[in-house]
């Protein structure tokens, strides 16, 4: 894999974190505007790439079942980073309390996701991971400065969060090609979990930050951008890719 694809996925973590430092405003209209957007790109890069691919594997009639897995593991992480991957930003005014159970639940959720990068290394999946990570970074970050932590430790959480996609494809590179393991049939199961997981924040991303179940007009730009830019994608690699085969 291009060392540039894994820099734009540790990059994107952790500028998404860092710019917390630069935002003196309110800016969640924006980050709701980025959220809609990343949403979307991701629900659409789900069905149009990663479904299809993890289907024409030979063990495709288990897929569906990995696909609950993430599905309900997405839920159950959830408990513990309290929604961050989508964006949301609690109050935590505890002083110097570490938020162990977002930190830990989140660094899990970048590794898996990184893991299927190690055989599908489209360029429309290495987006969608960056995207969806700006604004979970964004929420970490600012969840630890409002737990006084000092910038330093902040930008060390941040850098942790940012390496752990990277390391899942490492990990998971180092499986297929048989220097850990070579467990080649593995792949379109763990494809299967990062798509329960895509599915569930996508449609999340969508759906809970619409008040009333109305979409504003900006907010449905953002998200017929996203859509678009996916299809774009699929139309001038993703589909003439999967058709020479």
């Amino acid at each position: 894999m291009e060392i540039w694809k894994l820099l734009i996925l540790f990059l994107s973590a952790f500028l998404g974190g860092a710019a917390i430092f630069l935002v003196k405003s309110d800016k969640s209209q924006l980050l709701k505007l980025i959220l809609s957007f990343s949403g979307a790109y991701l629900f659409a890069i789900t069905v149009l790439h990663l479904i299809p691919e993890a289907y024409s594997g030979p063990d495709h009639d288990e897929i569906g079942i990995f696909i609950l897995i993430g599905f309900l593991l997405q839920i159950l992480l959830e408990q513990f980073s309290e929604g961050v991957e989508h964006g949301h930003i609690h109050k935590h005014n505890d002083n110097h309390v570490f938020p162990y159970g977002i930190m830990i639940s989140l660094c899990l959720h970048a590794f898996l996701e990184g893991m299927p990068l190690a055989k599908d290394q489209h360029n429309a999946l290495i987006y969608g991971i960056a995207l969806h990570h700006i604004p979970a970074a964004f929420a970490l970050a600012s969840i630890l400065v409002q737990s006084h932590f000092n910038r330093n430790s902040v930008i060390l959480y941040i850098s942790i969060f940012a390496i752990m996609a990277p390391l899942g494809f490492y990990v998971s590179y180092g499986l297929s090609n048989g220097s850990i393991g070579g467990v080649e049939a593995y792949f379109n199961k763990i494809m299967g979990i990062v798509i329960g997981i895509f599915l569930h924040i996508s449609t999340t991303i969508l759906f809970e930050s619409s008040v009333d179940h109305k979409v504003s007009k900006r907010k449905m730009i953002a998200v017929i951008c996203g859509v678009a830019i996916a299809l774009i994608g699929f139309y001038t690699s993703g589909h003439s890719h999967h058709h020479a085969h």
